[in-house]
């Protein structure tokens, strides 16, 4: 039985908890922690769960034997709580985005080397139906080499969202839509298609003028062979439709699941080829539906890696690629330039005081509320 703490009682939290709950049989939250001590105290009421409350983290670690440590606190607390606990010999899950700087990722990727722990970065939008599936119709590599990859990550949030006391600012949130909202289908996109060698991109804020950071940004890659794939991330998007469109050589596939096959007539344009796109229909259709998905599907994950000591499907490593994606964006917009990957140690945006030195401000931070009454959320990711 896998002892879990949970730090920080907000808005993700609940996702945790009920991800937790759903393997009774193979794990326990023993202890909840948050700045905000009340809050972990409702968490601990909402859920009816016999479990210690803390309003410090280092006190829980000091003091709770746990296994296995959920980190659901703002990113720039990431790497300092994710260190403590892997160095106190606790397994580490960690909320999206990894942590606020590159920096921060090794670190946290050496403390689990050292440590001999599992280091797992929550991507639980890996964890569906539709893009496992997706994912093998890519490796079957039926639809040719991949020419164009375009991913809309597209999401919506009011003015009063920037509100809350940590978000909107380089210095607590690390950036915006792009690193807290685009994260999720950037980190599918380097999973299915790799790391591209340049990226160029522009970023702007054109409706929070309560944030310092980006809610709109888009971005180009492209690879050594010379494809192509853009990248739009937004809080703006009325609709919030998420999409990540692949077109190979020979057919096209996407998330929400659609297929077109082509070939070409005498004069170049297109016929239709049903076959290959029955092919790829079949193939997608074969794999089995997910019995967890979500943050239940990764925490399942996690717990059986620990359990039967193997890898986890997200570990620091990816976790860090996804941000090191996220990190050329910025700055390739901040200084209007191509960047070429892989960063090193050398670029502007690689620490945390190298982004907060450099990185443009588009507007002053002027509104900050310590809570929301009203913590609903949504985390999108159902790709009908």
């Amino acid at each position: 039985m896998q002892k879990v703490a949970i730090i920080g009682a907000g808005a993700i939290c609940p996702s945790h908890v009920k991800g937790y709950l759903q393997f009774s049989s193979k794990c326990k939250i023993v202890a909840l922690c948050d700045i905000y001590p009340e809050k972990a105290e409702k968490m601990k009421e909402d859920f009816n769960l016999d479990a210690n409350v803390y309003n410090h983290y280092q006190d829980l670690i000091a003091q709770e034997e746990v296994d296995l440590i959920s980190i659901c606190t703002p990113p720039y607390t990431h790497a300092d709580i994710a260190i403590e606990g892997l160095d106190a010999g606790k397994h580490v899950l960690v909320e999206k985005p990894m942590a606020s700087a590159l920096e921060e990722c090794d670190a946290m990727v050496d403390a689990a080397k050292r440590n001999n722990k599992i280091l797992s970065v929550v991507a639980q939008n890996r964890f569906t139906t539709p893009m496992m599936k997706l994912k093998h119709v890519l490796e079957t590599e039926l639809m040719g080499p991949i020419l164009h990859t375009q991913v809309d990550s597209f999401w919506w949030r009011g003015h009063s969202y920037y509100d809350l006391w940590w978000r909107g600012t380089w210095e607590k949130e690390g950036g915006g839509c792009t690193l807290n909202h685009a994260v999720h289908h950037i980190d599918i996109f380097q999973w299915m298609r790799g790391m591209p060698s340049e990226i160029t991109a522009v970023t702007s804020n054109m409706a929070h003028d309560n944030a310092e950071v980006e809610d709109i940004s888009v971005a180009i890659g492209r690879y050594q062979d010379g494809s192509l794939a853009q990248i739009t991330s937004s809080v703006v998007h009325h609709g919030e439709e998420q999409q990540l469109i692949f077109q190979g050589k020979k057919a096209r596939v996407s998330v929400p699941w659609k297929v077109k096959a082509s070939v070409s007539k005498e004069n170049g344009f297109p016929n239709d080829d049903p076959d290959l796109a029955q092919q790829l229909t079949e193939t997608f259709d074969s794999q089995p539906e997910l019995e967890h998905e979500g943050h239940p599907g990764q925490i399942e994950n996690v717990l059986d890696a620990i359990i039967e000591n193997k890898p986890v499907l997200v570990d620091g490593v990816q976790g860090r690629q996804t941000l090191e994606l996220i990190t050329a964006i910025y700055e390739s917009a901040n200084y209007q330039r191509t960047v070429t990957l892989p960063l090193t140690k050398k670029s502007p945006f690689y620490t945390r005081e190298g982004i907060l030195a450099n990185a443009k401000h588009f507007y002053e931070k002027g509104t900050s509320v310590e809570n929301f009454s009203n913590t609903e959320i949504t985390t999108g990711g159902k790709y009908e």
